[in-house]
């Protein structure tokens, strides 16, 4: 009976399988290696789309600050005009009320009594001078009253001083002062006492 030898056909196809793992686990590696560059080329790219993006933003940003800058500059600007605005508007306004003041105290002070001082101090005006009697002391405080640019008349003083004088009562006097509205003082008109003094009109609107 024959005999046949089998281990080197063995010893060969063991060798081939083991040349075909060789190359299928290499391939593998290959292609894995493949995959890990293309994945990194991508993340790549991703990153350097970012960084691109993260630049334009910055980028905007940096000129918003800048125009946010100029724009409280000119809110700062805008707020000394305004404050300027104010301040020429309120001089032209105490130069207004002061002409008004004037021709009030002419007009309210009764032939009977004269002006010797006067100060004001913000709102309020302390007003002294000399009278005939206590009674044109009283007339005054009530032309004061009835003034729409001066009112709240307060005796302070009266007394006599110049007995032999033809105003022998000297007196002081505080009053507030206050401002009507154009509309207002445009319709007070002017009366005339019997020697021809102007008078302050009763029942004049007070602002």
């Amino acid at each position: 009976m024959a005999h046949i030898n089998l281990l080197p056909w063995r010893a060969e196809r063991r060798k081939q399988r083991e040349r075909e793992f060789f190359m299928q686990l290499g391939a593998a590696f290959a292609a894995a290696v493949v995959v890990v560059l293309l994945w990194a080329f991508w993340m790549g790219m991703r990153i350097d789309n970012q960084n691109e993006r993260n630049a334009y933003l910055q980028g905007e940003i940096k000129q918003l600050d800048e125009r946010i800058a100029k724009i409280k500059d000119l809110e700062k600007v805008r707020q000394r005009l305004l404050a300027r605005k104010q301040i020429i508007e309120q001089l032209q306004a105490n130069r207004s009320q002061m002409v008004h003041l004037f021709d009030e105290l002419v007009k309210t002070i009764p032939a009977s009594a004269r002006l010797t001082s006067m100060k004001q101090n913000g709102d309020s005006m302390v007003l002294n001078g000399v009278a005939q009697s206590n009674t044109s002391v009283a007339e005054y405080m009530r032309n004061l009253d009835a003034s729409p640019w001066m009112g709240g008349a307060d005796l302070d003083k009266t007394q006599i001083k110049y007995r032999a004088g033809r105003m022998p009562y000297t007196f002081g006097l505080g009053v507030k002062l206050s401002q009507p509205s154009e509309e207002e003082a445009a319709k007070m008109p002017v009366q005339l006492q019997d020697n021809g003094t102007p008078a302050a009109v009763s029942g004049g609107a007070r602002k």
